[in-house]
């Protein structure tokens, strides 16, 4: 039986969410938690809807796995609770639909990167989930540089290329709002992401915003098509996925089919 698992995560402590050897990770520590509550000889393979990299958190990951053992969602849920660490929570199990496959049924991901520009504003209990810049960010101008962005193209200048996995993206949303006093939250929604894409995408608005580059200079580098060393890719921690969007359950095998055929092997990362 395919069971659904939503989950959060404080990405600090792990190294990104794909298993690693000898490096502590989130598909790890909750496959390894399903071996131990289920009494399993093995550990399971859990699929998740984003492979977040090391440092960034989730708010609204999903992840898939395929059990044998019988086991109802209301144990399932109280018993990974029961084992997890602090930094690892699970907000719901339930048994998939038929077709449910948590990364290729997948619409979209979207992330947020939250931003302090202002000392006044600078909550140190947050820091772990901010990050913190030196100058002042007009919204304005972030905003129209980010439309510029918006729509179906290749993503190759903010991503780190994969042998075999396309750049193609489908952003659907890049938008930024002024949340509290200081306190910036930059929203970004795809169909899916390349390695690193949503980092690379915010750290070529973030100048646009104190000024040090022009409204249309993001668009520029995205129509170049490759790598520009003057696009920063911010660190991990002001990233958080936040929620993965699902089609109506009649329509997510094929949605799945599709993602297949349109992505082949791709990484959904942040």
């Amino acid at each position: 039986m395919r069971w659904r698992i939503d989950l959060r995560y404080d990405g600090t402590g792990f190294h990104g969410w794909a298993r690693q050897t000898a490096l502590r990770t989130v598909q790890e520590t909750l496959e390894e938690a399903l071996r131990t509550v289920l009494r399993l000889p093995e550990p399971p393979v859990v699929t998740c809807a984003g492979r977040t990299d090391t440092g960034v958190h989730a708010r609204g990951q999903v992840a898939h796995v395929d059990l044998e053992t019988p086991v109802t969602a209301r144990d399932l849920f109280r018993r990974l609770n029961g084992v997890l660490p602090e930094d690892v929570a699970v907000t719901a199990v339930a048994e998939a639909p038929e077709g449910f496959d948590a990364r290729f049924s997948a619409l979209s991901r979207r992330y947020v990167y939250r931003v302090c520009d202002d000392p006044a504003g600078w909550d140190p209990l947050r820091r772990q989930e901010v990050l913190r810049v030196g100058r002042p960010l007009d919204v304005g101008r972030m905003n129209q540089a980010a439309s510029g962005l918006l729509g179906e193209h290749d993503f190759a200048a903010f991503c780190k290329k994969r042998e075999g996995a396309s750049t193609v993206r489908a952003l659907l949303d890049f938008s930024w709002a002024r949340v509290a006093p200081g306190l910036l939250e930059g929203t970004v929604i795809a169909d899916a992401f390349c390695h690193s894409m949503v980092r690379a995408l915010v750290g070529s608005i973030i100048p646009v915003g104190d000024g040090r580059r022009e409204v249309d200079w993001p668009a520029s580098v995205l129509a170049a098509r490759v790598r520009d060393s003057a696009v920063t890719v911010l660190p991990a921690h002001g990233l958080t996925l936040e929620e993965v969007r699902y089609p109506a359950d009649e329509d997510l095998a094929a949605r799945a089919v599709q993602s297949r055929q349109v992505r082949g092997e791709v990484y959904q990362r942040g």
